[in-house]
């Protein structure tokens, strides 16, 4: 028996994505770099998974509100001043990406969402 959901937006609107992660300072608060525009706002809520090979293991699995620096950068409010540095490793070694990865969101609105997709009106 296998499951059917029984509804799922084909586009959904207010879905924050998971980010690659190019770079962590060693700093306070922890300043995260993404491969490309993370799109994140101030308020949501990410957890960090950083795979062993990429050091800084002190962060892996951590969560926090987003402050958002630039398109590519934010920060969270942890202090990883003494965390192992983080580091891209060399070769070619298959490894998941180390990622930020949305998880909820402290704002008292739904500032992320932009449209209601539901397929149906309330009117």
């Amino acid at each position: 028996m296998s499951y059917e959901p029984s509804f799922t937006p084909s586009r959904p609107t207010f879905q924050h994505a998971m980010r690659v992660i190019s770079g962590i300072t060693n700093s306070n608060p922890v300043e995260i770099t993404t491969t490309i525009s993370h799109q994140y706002i101030d308020g949501l809520i990410v957890r960090i998974s950083i795979p062993e090979v990429f050091g800084m293991q002190q962060l892996d699995q951590s969560f926090g509100p987003v402050t958002v620096i630039d398109n590519i950068s934010f920060s969270l409010p942890i202090n990883s001043t003494f965390f192992d540095v983080f580091m891209i490793p060399s070769g070619n070694g298959a490894f998941q990406d180390p990622q930020s990865i949305p998880i909820g969101e402290i704002n008292s609105t739904f500032q992320g969402a932009t449209q209601n997709v539901l397929p149906y009106s309330a009117s």
